[in-house]
This record gives C-alpha cells, sequence and structure tokens, in this order.
C-alpha cells in the first residue's frame, strides 16, 4: 500500500486510525501489528501507533516476507490446498514459525519452499494465521492471500472459527464433560509458562468431553473458546488433570511419556474466505498418540 495524504479530514488523527480509513481490509490492530514490525513508513521513516497525520504525508505499508526465512525442504501433509488457503496436518516436534532469532526448521521455512504465494500480513510469519505448540500435533489453516489472512484471522476473533482437540490427560475424570473457565496470563515467577491469573489474565474457556476412561488417564475430547497460548496445557493441569507427557505443565504426568504433550488438533472448522461455505477438515490420529493412549489402557 502506497498513498500520499491529500484529504484534510485524515489531518491530526492517528496513524492507526487512518489507515483502517484508507483501506477497509486493515483493522487497528493489524495496523498496530504492522508497526512494530517497523513494516509501515511516513516520508521514508518509521512512526508509532500515535502518529499524528499531516497534509502530503507519503504513507507506504511493505509487507513484503521477511528475506532472512530461507525456504527449506521439509516435508509437509497437505490436507487440502487452493488459491486462498491451505490446510496443513503438522507433525510433533515442528515448530510452527521462527522466534528468538531462530530462522530455520520450522513449518514457515517449509511453506516458502512447498507454496509459491503466502499471505505477507505478519512479514515474519508468512501465511500463519494461528499457531498450535511445537510438540501439538494436528490441524492449521494457511492463509496464501492477504484478504484470506484478514478473513480467516476475523474468524479467530468472533470465535467462528472451531478447533478441535483430543488430549491424553492425568487421571480419572468422573465428569462425562465439562467446561474450564480461567482468565489465562504470563507466570510471574516463570517468563516460559503461562498460568490461571483472575486478576490479570486474558478470558479463556475451555469445554470437554471425556471419551474413554483408562488406568490413570482420561482420554478426552477438547473445545476451545479462545485459544490462548498454551490454553488446554494450563487450564487442564490447573484442574489437576494435567496432559499426559507435557514437560511444562503438571506434576506425575511424564511417568510413561516423558517427550511432549499428548495432544492433537485434530479438526477445523471454518467459513471459506471467498466462497463463504462452510468448510470442515479431519486429521488422523498419529502413531505417537495412539501409542500412549495404548500405554494407559
Amino acid at each position: 500500500m502506497e498513498c500520499t495524504i491529500q484529504n484534510s479530514d485524515y489531518v491530526g488523527k492517528r496513524i492507526d486510525q487512518v489507515l483502517p480509513l484508507l483501506d477497509s481490509s486493515l483493522t487497528r490492530s493489524q495496523v498496530q501489528k504492522l508497526i512494530k514490525l517497523k513494516q509501515l513508513f511516513v516520508n521514508d521513516k518509521n512512526v508509532k501507533a500515535n502518529y499524528l497525520v499531516k497534509l502530503a504525508d507519503h504513507i507506504v505499508l511493505d509487507t513484503k516476507v521477511n528475506s532472512e526465512l530461507k525456504p527449506e525442504k521439509i516435508p509437509l501433509a497437505i490436507i487440502y490446498e487452493d488459491d486462498d488457503l491451505l490446510v496443513i496436518n503438522k507433525p510433533r516436534g515442528l515448530v510452527v514459525h521462527p522466534g528468538n532469532g531462530n530462522h530455520e526448521h520450522t513449518l514457515v521455512n517449509a511453506l516458502l519452499y512447498h507454496v509459491k504465494n503466502l499471505s505477507s500480513i505478519d512479514a515474519s510469519r508468512p501465511g500463519i494465521v494461528h499457531r498450535i505448540d511445537k510438540d501439538t500435533s494436528g490441524l492449521l489453516v494457511v492463509a496464501k492471500t492477504n484478504a484470506a489472512h484478514r478473513a480467516l484471522a476475523k474468524q479467530l476473533e468472533n470465535h467462528t472459527m472451531h478447533r478441535e482437540y483430543l488430549a491424553l490427560v492425568k487421571g480419572v475424570i468422573n465428569e462425562n464433560s465439562g467446561t474450564i473457565i480461567g482468565p489465562i496470563g504470563r507466570d510471574k515467577t516463570n517468563p516460559l509458562k503461562m498460568t490461571v491469573d483472575p486478576k490479570n489474565g486474558k478470558e479463556a474457556e475451555t469445554t470437554f468431553k471425556v471419551v474413554e476412561r483408562l488406568n490413570a488417564a482420561t482420554l478426552v475430547e477438547v473445545k476451545l473458546k479462545q485459544g490462548r497460548t498454551h490454553q488446554i496445557r494450563v487450564h487442564f493441569n490447573h484442574i489437576h488433570h494435567p496432559v499426559i507427557g507435557d514437560q511444562v505443565y503438571g506434576h506425575l504426568n511424564r511417568d510413561r511419556v516423558n517427550d511432549g504433550q499428548i495432544l492433537h488438533a485434530y479438526q477445523i472448522t471454518f467459513i471459506h474466505p471467498r466462497n463463504k461455505k462452510e468448510m470442515t477438515f479431519k486429521a488422523p490420529i498419529p502413531e505417537y498418540f495412539k501409542k500412549a493412549v495404548k500405554l494407559y489402557r
């Protein structure tokens, strides 16, 4: 996007308010994110979100994919693909996107190798609309265009994209179903962990249904409302049924499995951004998950 301010109606307003008026496909939060990524230039300089627009300001929004990201020939299980999006079945052990200075061996690197076009709204994470943890397997929807990205992100925000998981958790849950409600925030004692924080946390709701009761474990089907960081892992740990194998959360839940949580995103439902039809995809249960269930059966 590139333009010069010629309308006096925009003068004196914050840049993060003006850009959505100039491009209706942008939201204010998206503009703020792009500003943090230093992808917005006013008169050839990066500005802050509270910059007040002036007449004749030349605005450039540069959303080119980060040149530091390199394509890698990593196998991908593509469940579905069209001109707007892909649905990927991510294997356990694969990080979704680069972070902390690491630009290699992620799903993003694999996507850059296999897919010609990816959305560039977040140049550090091309195509990535949402994520799942490294040791969680399962379905992700990936955007090829910025329009698809915005539409899918809006569904996440409005909770109209539905994601369902299977989890093997410690102990026997007596209730056949239930809802866990607890705001989630950063753990003050460990920045790598999240915790239920009623005072400062963000709203989070997780519903579950028991699929099978095993020997000292329960197989559950889980649905997320918000999708906070580590939401399933934090919530089940909070009710003293941590996910089996989780190396970050829980106590005595790694006695038989100690190489990551037994958690699989097996189903995703969303509205296609172009044809507006509801689409549902399922991923088969992976072998690592079957093996863990067998250990407790």
